[in-house]
């Protein structure tokens, strides 16, 4: 958690240490006598504090570390207040890390939950982010408030998520609020800017935000960079369905965290805290005993320091692991990327000169105003999954073997160009059915898509993967995943692996996939077993 507040440092730092001393005692630690350096203060228990003041300004720093029996691991805390005049004389910084440190290697770290301390934090600081006040417990948004979250939305200094929850039709606001969004932003304070949307703001918000709504009781995260009046932005900001919300509502708070957990640990800290020297405790020399005894008690505290660094260097490996392996998916992903927008580029260039060619063949013939009047947009095309659904008789080389519940739940996500994606894979896929059928195909449904005849719907082929990794397809409850039902006909078990799949969207924690099967020679058809989220794999 980092936030700021605009109340100066000393008062700041005043009511932090209070707060932390609650939150201590609240654990039943003895916080009688803390001082600078390290406090055994239950056993197992220590608190490392430093603190410094000058022309660089000034901070206060604590760390608790918490080691229980057995194989339970370190919980780590640390808790900062730090001001610097040099970055910024008007504000006061605080920055609470909760980190798992595991027995051994061979250990994941467990994940931390929301601690007491940062809500108490919360109730005791004006906080805020931007131009935002970040606080415990969700601001309802009334129609007076429209104008002001549309402001803090688009404030580029804003570093939190905000994050809205919709109120459904007819539901009391209140009660939705207490008994449904509350359990859902339970993970979040401190890491997002949280509110509820009331129903009678509903329809002024999201015609400020015409790209980028939030109804029917639908959670949705508005990450930082929002571009309100670029369509495609909108698949940056995950929506959280009603349905999923209820089916699952403790799973559906850890998911919606996961997301502001995910950009707390990858932003860049703000300078003042950045520049912060590493805290390196010392520890305090013994009171009482022997020379040997005190000598003796000074090396078993500097045995568990460097245990402690031992640790620390192992938690600061695991995380340069992880980030090389972020880094090398994302590149990944750009490569793939570059690929499809060389290839679509490509394709448009291909069109524009048809289109030139057909316009001066008209104008050849004297047909002037038919060559340049502007041609209207189909009106056939489905605008909802449902429909999508409701017309697939109108394909008939292909068979829709999926859970249709799955794909209408994809209308509650808010990303109308998905609609569109879907039902251009479907048309293309009935042509490339068809030809399969007749035996007229040249290779699978990419080598279709990479060069399409003339009078084929066209779509894009750096979107179709045929196979999908090792991995995936060697982890049994990834493989069962995607293992979807067909006619007996096709096979005798009555479901078939379907790893060929199609990438309707992205850019979005949903990020819709469609999974199929090619039967051609066979039944003569196409079998489309799944439309829906992405299903499990080594990113999701």
């Amino acid at each position: 958690m980092v936030i700021s507040t605009k109340q100066e440092y000393v008062n700041a730092s005043a009511i932090t240490e209070r707060q932390l001393h609650d939150w201590l005692e609240g654990k039943r630690y003895d916080t009688s006598a803390l001082d600078e350096g390290r406090n055994e203060i239950a056993p197992g228990v220590t608190l490392d504090h430093d603190a410094a003041s000058g022309r660089r300004g000034a901070y206060s720093r604590w760390r608790l570390r918490e080691t229980r029996s057995g194989k339970d691991g370190t919980w780590q805390s640390t808790l900062v207040v730090r001001a610097d005049p040099r970055e910024d004389d008007r504000r006061t910084w605080l920055q609470v890390d909760i980190e798992h440190r595991p027995a051994s290697a061979d250990l994941r770290p467990k994940r931390a939950n929301t601690p007491k301390i940062a809500k108490l934090l919360l109730e005791s600081l004006e906080a805020q982010d931007g131009l935002a006040a970040v606080v415990a417990s969700p601001d309802f948004i009334e129609p007076e408030d429209v104008d002001e979250v549309i402001e803090e939305l688009c404030d580029e200094a804003r570093r939190l998520p905000i994050v809205v929850a919709s109120v459904p039709r007819g539901a009391d606001a209140t009660k939705w609020a207490e008994s449904v969004v509350e359990p859902a932003f339970s993970y979040l304070p401190g890491l997002a800017i949280l509110y509820v949307l009331t129903p009678e703001a509903q329809p002024l918000f999201n015609k400020a935000l015409e790209y980028h709504p939030v109804f029917g009781g639908g959670i949705r995260t508005y990450l930082p960079g929002i571009d309100l009046a670029w369509k495609p932005d909108a698949q940056r900001h995950p929506v959280m369905a009603r349905s999923t919300i209820e089916a699952a509502p403790r799973r559906a708070a850890s998911v919606l965290a996961s997301m502001p957990q995910r950009l707390a640990l990858r932003q860049p800290l703000p300078a003042p805290l950045d520049t912060l020297p590493v805290q390196r405790t010392r520890p305090r020399p013994a009171a009482r005993g022997s020379e040997v005894e005190k000598l003796t008690v000074e090396n078993q505290t500097l045995y568990d320091m460097l245990a402690q660094a031992e640790q620390t260097e192992t938690a600061h490996a695991d995380e340069i692991s992880a980030l090389r392996s972020e880094l090398k998916q994302t590149g990944d992903r750009e490569y793939g990327l570059i690929g499809e927008n060389e290839e679509l580029e490509a394709e448009l260039r291909r069109l524009r000169r048809r289109v030139k060619a057909l316009e001066a063949g008209l104008e050849k013939v004297g047909e002037y105003e038919l060559a340049h009047t502007p041609t209207e947009e189909p009106v056939n095309a489905p605008s909802s999954f449902d429909e999508i659904l409701g017309r697939l008789q109108e394909l008939p080389q292909l068979t829709f073997t999926g859970d249709a519940k799955i794909t209408r739940a994809l209308d509650e996500q808010s990303v109308s160009n998905w609609v569109e994606m879907a039902w251009d894979a479907l048309l293309a896929l009935q042509d490339f059915a068809a030809a399969s059928a007749a035996g007229t195909t040249c290779g699978d449904f990419r080598a279709w898509c990479s060069k399409p005849p003339n009078d084929a719907h066209p779509f894009s082929a750096g979107k179709v993967k045929m196979k999908e990794s090792d991995t995936v397809g060697n982890r049994g409850r990834w493989r069962k995943q995607r293992t979807f039902a067909v006619p007996t006909s096709v096979d005798p078990s009555g479901e078939i692996y379907m790893e060929a799949h199609l990438r309707i969207g992205g850019g979005n924690t949903v990020a819709p996939r469609l999974h199929f099967y090619d039967d051609g020679p066979g039944t003569g058809r196409v079998y489309v077993g799944y439309i829906g989220p992405h299903l499990t794999n080594t990113r999701t």
